[in-house]
């Protein structure tokens, strides 16, 4: 089922929250609305599903509007942060719910009830309540319930942030899972950019209200538009250093140090630009060589994760395999590859 936002726009008094905004979600697809707190993520989510109308613009499933619809004419599943199951109902209950209500035969629903269970890898604690499950599987006949009715449309809005770490990766897989053999279309909102990257197809990145880039993760982790966006993909994150283009080459601020750069030489000399450098791309391999200090190093497994200030304050990360030669306090001489530094504007634009 495609889902069409046409000009949507959304205020709460004289508070606009959305402006215009135009997105399109190809049938069988997942993406992520993927931004910070208060970027209008969750808005645009309840809007699809019903719960808020819309101030202006359209919102279509297919090619029916169900802009003025109220939620329950819309047939969406949603699964909410809190998983909201009924505590005084066994899973089965639980899950068969949203069939009950609509008065289907209790075989019928019964049947349903253990091929979503079964799916879902939960057939076996259909006689539990709530209370006697761990938070995955909480999550899990939270997910069953919003399936079983057979929705055009499944939303999920941060239904990770209450597991512990084991289970989010656990999880991130089993939605993915579901929603690829179901063929259903699917929204995820989440404020975790690992969560986006793993589970979906495409990446709406938002800002105050507004898409800044669209893209499928690798496209947008290797091309970001912004250094916003930028900024927001890829863990551990990336590095910023502030300086000015000078004869095709980054200067920094105080001149200590300056690099050429292929994509500064038709930029003119004196702008105020900003290089954005990964972690990756910065340690033994490169064609530029950049001197420091270690300031922070830290044993992640199977790499270590350093700091190295330079001569005007800037750190760059690095992140590298482990190695034992390099503690801190110990002065450096890495290299960075010139070719995967992103190279911004003033106001953050992608030069």
């Amino acid at each position: 089922m495609r889902i069409l936002l046409d000009k949507f726009s959304k205020s709460f008094g004289s508070t606009k929250v959305i402006e215009a905004m135009d997105l399109e979600v190809g049938s069988g697809e997942m993406l992520a609305l993927l931004g910070p707190s208060g970027c209008g993520k969750s808005t645009t989510l309840f809007a699809i599903c019903g719960i808020h109308r819309p101030t202006a613009g359209r919102i279509v499933f297919g090619d029916r509007d169900v802009t003025n619809l109220p939620s329950q004419e819309r047939n969406v599943g949603v699964v909410f942060q809190s998983y909201a199951l009924y505590p005084h109902m066994t899973v089965e209950e639980n899950i068969g719910f949203p069939l009950t209500v609509r008065r289907l035969p209790a075989s019928d629903i019964k049947r349903r009830v253990a091929e979503i269970s079964a799916l879902a890898h939960i057939d076996n604690l259909l006689a539990r309540r709530p209370s006697q499950l761990s938070g995955g599987q909480q999550q899990r006949v939270a997910l069953a319930r919003a399936l079983i009715r057979r929705p055009d449309v499944l939303l999920l809005d941060e239904p990770l942030a209450n597991l512990d770490a084991k289970l989010r990766l656990e999880m991130r897989s089993e939605i993915r899972r579901l929603q690829k053999e179901t063929r259903i279309t699917a929204i995820l909102v989440t404020h975790d950019q690992v969560e986006a990257m793993s589970m979906c197809d495409r990446i709406a990145i938002m800002k105050e209200g507004e898409i800044v880039q669209i893209a499928t993760p690798s496209e947008m982790y290797n091309n970001p538009r912004t250094a916003f966006v930028a900024g927001f993909l890829g863990n551990p994150p990336i590095s910023f250093l502030k300086g000015n283009a000078l004869g095709g080459a980054f200067v920094s601020g105080d001149g200590n140090f300056r690099l050429p750069l292929r994509s500064l030489r038709d930029i003119g000399d004196g702008r105020a630009v900003t290089l954005g450098i990964r972690p990756e791309h910065f340690g033994p391999n490169g064609d530029l060589a950049i001197e420091g200090q270690v300031a922070f190093a830290e044993t992640q497994g199977r790499e270590n994760l350093y700091d190295i200030v330079l001569a005007d304050g800037s750190v760059l990360r690095s992140i590298q395999p482990v190695r034992d030669d390099v503690r801190l306090g110990d002065c450096v001489r890495w290299n960075l590859s010139s070719e995967a530094a992103f190279v911004f504007a003033e106001d953050g634009r992608r030069l």
